[in-house]
C-alpha cells in the first residue's frame, strides 16, 4: 500500500508540520545615547521547541536593528528585504539611512502584505538626525515611535510591570536592567518564551552585544 504525500502530512504530528514561530518576548528602550534591545532565544513549532538559541536581534543597517516576532520565515524575509533596500539607498546617497526610513520600509512591507504575513517588528537604532529611536510595528503594519516597546507572546505578561517601572531619561545601565528584568519575567510566565536573554546596546559608536545564560537569569519571588 502506497501513501501519497498529503496522507503523510495529514497524519504527521504538529511538531513536524507546524510553522516555525518566534513565539517570543522582544523589547527595546531609548536612552540618551542610543537604544537597548532585548529578546529571549526560543523558537517554537506548536508545543515543540525547534531552536533554543535563536538570535531575534537582526541587523538591517550599520546602526539599525530589528527585533522579530511572529513567523520566523516571514520576519527573516522582511528583514532581508529591508536590509537590501537600505544598502541600496546608502550606496545611492552616500549617507547612512535613518531609523525612521528603515521603520517605514518595514511598515510598507508589513502593511502591504498584512493578509499573508505573521510579523510583528520593533525597529530601533541611532542616527545623526534624531539619536536613539524605537519604532513599534505590531501585526497589521502600524508604525509608532515610542520611548520603549515590547512585543511577542510574552509581552502580554509584562505590560503592567513595564508601565510601572519605566522612567524617562534612564541611563544605559538602568535600561539594561529594565530590559533584562522584563524579559526574564515574561520568560517565567510564557511557555513560548525561553532559553537565554540576548541584549544589545546601540549608540553612535556601534553595537555592543551581551548575553545572559538561562541559568543566570534575573530571579524574583520564585527564587
Amino acid at each position: 500500500m502506497s501513501l501519497c504525500q498529503s496522507d503523510i502530512a495529514y497524519d504527521a504530528p504538529e511538531w513536524l508540520t507546524g510553522e516555525h514561530m518566534t513565539g517570543t518576548t522582544i523589547m527595546a528602550v531609548e536612552f540618551a545615547d542610543g537604544v537597548v534591545f532585548g529578546a529571549d532565544s526560543r523558537t517554537s513549532t506548536g508545543t515543540y521547541v525547534a531552536n533554543r538559541v535563536t538570535d531575534k536581534l537582526t541587523q538591517v543597517a550599520d546602526k539599525i536593528y530589528c527585533c522579530r516576532s511572529g513567523s520566523a520565515a516571514d520576519t527573516q524575509a522582511i528583514a532581508d528585504y529591508v536590509k537590501f533596500y537600505l544598502d541600496l539607498q546608502e550606496n545611492e546617497t552616500n549617507e547612512e539611512p535613518t531609523v525612521e526610513v528603515a521603520s517605514r520600509m518595514f511598515q510598507m512591507l508589513c502593511y502591504g502584505n498584512r493578509d499573508m504575513l505573521s510579523a510583528s517588528i520593533i525597529c530601533a537604532g541611532w542616527d545623526k538626525s534624531n539619536g536613539g529611536q524605537v519604532f513599534c510595528l505590531p501585526l497589521g503594519g502600524m508604525c509608532v515611535r515610542m520611548p520603549f516597546a515590547i512585543g511577542g507572546s510574552g509581552s502580554t505578561y509584562i505590560y503592567g510591570h513595564c508601565d510601572n517601572t519605566y522612567k524617562p531619561d534612564m541611563t544605559e545601565e538602568q535600561c539594561l536592567k529594565f530590559v533584562a528584568d522584563a524579559v526574564a519575567l515574561a520568560m517565567h510566565r510564557d511557555g513560548s518564551s525561553g532559553g537565554m536573554i540576548r541584549l544589545a546596546v546601540l549608540t553612535k559608536d556601534g553595537c555592543k552585544r551581551l548575553n545572559i545564560p538561562g541559568n543566570q537569569l534575573p530571579t524574583f519571588w520564585s527564587k
